[in-house]
């Protein structure tokens, strides 16, 4: 009997379907690919230590808000006695076994902290090169005034360059600036010592102090 009008020969169709599936799901080289699992996103680095939750070891070495060393300490445990004095475990030893665990105020202890290492900027110097220029036959006055501004660099903590300049015909008579720069030793030898000792560069003695 012919099939009705409208109707579909499934056995004619058969092949069709199968080629359509295969193309559906078959990659260019004709291969079913594979499908990739999916990667967890890296965990993000805490910046300080770990406190409560965060905390994954099933025991810890406890010292509670009095500084009183409890013992060795189910975490669990240790966090409810934190959360009970309204304060956070916190943890301050992490490389030992168990690790180190204190039950404090953790945002009054990461604000001190804070403050501390603020503090520490403002007090840390940095040491400068100040230089003093001699001339060979320098006089009293302008030495006097050369001696007062190294004792001042001296005293803030700087090191001091100073550079001897022959001109001309001073070259013949270095023996001069010699004994100055010992004279400069000499004076400032309370206070400061020789970190780099006197040397010739070009027409120029060049030697460095350091504040003891």
């Amino acid at each position: 009997m012919p099939p009705e009008s409208g109707s579909c020969d499934l056995a004619a169709l058969a092949p069709t379907c199968v080629i359509l599936q295969t193309v559906a799901f078959a990659n260019n080289i004709g291969e079913v690919p594979i499908r990739r699992p999916n990667r967890a996103p890296p965990v993000a680095s805490k910046d300080g230590p770990r406190t409560n939750d965060e905390i994954r070891n099933l025991e810890i070495q406890l010292i509670d808000q009095t500084g009183v060393n409890v013992g060795v300490t189910e975490t669990s445990v240790a966090i409810k006695m934190a959360m009970e004095a309204g304060m956070d475990l916190v943890e301050i030893s992490p490389n030992t076994t168990p690790p180190v665990c204190k039950i404090m105020d953790y945002g009054k202890f990461k604000y001190s902290a804070q403050k501390k290492a603020a503090e520490a900027r403002k007090k840390q110097k940095i040491v400068e090169i100040k230089e003093i220029k001699l001339r060979p036959m320098i006089d009293d006055h302008d030495y006097d005034v050369k001696m007062k501004a190294m004792q001042r660099f001296f005293e803030e903590g700087d090191k001091v360059k100073i550079t001897l300049r022959y001109r001309g015909r001073e070259m013949a008579h270095q023996e001069i600036g010699t004994k100055l720069l010992d004279k400069v030793k000499t004076d400032t030898a309370g206070y400061a010592k020789v970190e780099q000792d006197a040397r010739f560069e070009g027409r120029q003695v060049v030697m460095v102090l350091a504040p003891k």
